[in-house]
């Protein structure tokens, strides 16, 4: 006679139960006190297209992809000289990341915004015009936004580049490929699926640290909706404007790092990630399956 099937019950989690109960309340005494608050919700929807809020956000938006893109390829390369077995290219890439790594961005910012009380005018034999014609605010964010970018892109890129196994480097040598081609051709293609992420995550954080360039009276999301407020004294609404539209943008950019992601764990040993409706999909058929084996229990 066959035993009996085993029927599995699942383990009674009152705990998480508990937990979510009060997370909902927190979030519903959160809500009832902004709601309560005295805001004016109709300023808010009238500014968040307001002319002066949205050029705020394009200069938001520009200036973070022009410095990472300052960072990202001053990094890769930095990371190459770290890694090169030349004593003088890898002390030069090491000095540049302790120091820009050591200094808070404000700061830097401040130093090359007022370049010009060192160097009164810039001469490069072509070119020659006074130093604070050239370093204007906009200029002096890209290169304080950019170069402490590179810093931090340098050691992205260089955990990247270690991630690749030597073999891949000693084949291609093998093969007749010079250091320069295997790094193009072998090695960064294979590194960017430890590079991705977090070059994904400076970014996002590149859109919220742009906001510090408004020291330097550039006028980027932040500095816009502050001088609105100036105005029209809607001090907390325009503060809410400009995180509105922080956290569309830092969505937009979070949902093309999910894909981009996905394409570079193509060919990987482990399986892709889902995507946001696959983990819908499951999640439902989860709790479908949850409903199921508590009625039979019942």
């Amino acid at each position: 006679m066959p035993p009996e099937a085993i029927k599995a019950v699942p383990v009674r989690h009152y705990g998480r139960w508990v937990s979510a109960v009060g997370v909902l309340v927190l979030l519903g005494l959160l809500v009832q006190a902004f709601a309560g608050a005295d805001i004016r919700w109709e300023v808010v929807g009238d500014h968040l297209t307001y002319d002066t809020v949205l050029r705020g956000a394009w200069e938001t938006l520009w200036i973070t992809l022009l410095s990472m893109l300052i960072g990202v390829v001053l990094g890769m390369l930095l990371a190459v000289m770290r890694l090169s077995s030349n004593p003088v290219l890898s002390s030069v890439a090491w000095g540049y990341i302790w120091f820009f790594r050591g200094t808070p961005v404000l700061v830097q910012l401040y130093l090359w915004f007022n370049l010009s009380l060192i160097f009164e005018v810039l001469n490069v034999g072509f070119y020659k015009d006074e130093m604070n014609q050239v370093i204007t605010s906009f200029v002096a964010a890209l290169l304080g936004l950019g170069l402490n970018e590179a810093a931090y892109m340098a050691e992205i890129g260089r955990a990247g580049i270690l991630s690749v196994d030597p073999g891949q480097t000693e084949a291609a040598h093998a093969l007749g490929m010079n250091s320069a081609k295997t790094t193009r051709r072998i090695v960064l293609p294979q590194a960017m699926r430890v590079i991705i992420p977090p070059t994904g995550n400076e970014f996002i954080n590149m859109l919220k640290t742009s906001s510090l360039v408004s020291a330097i009276s550039h006028e980027e999301l932040f500095l816009a909706s502050t001088n609105v407020s100036s105005r029209n004294l809607a001090v907390m609404e325009m503060l809410i404007v400009a995180t509105v539209w922080y956290l569309i943008l830092t969505t937009v950019f979070s949902i093309g790092q999910y894909y981009l992601e996905r394409h570079y764990s193509k060919g990987s040993g482990r399986g892709l990630p889902p995507t946001p409706l696959q983990r819908i999909r499951a999640q439902l058929t989860s709790f479908r399956t949850r409903s199921q084996v508590g009625g039979e229990r019942i």
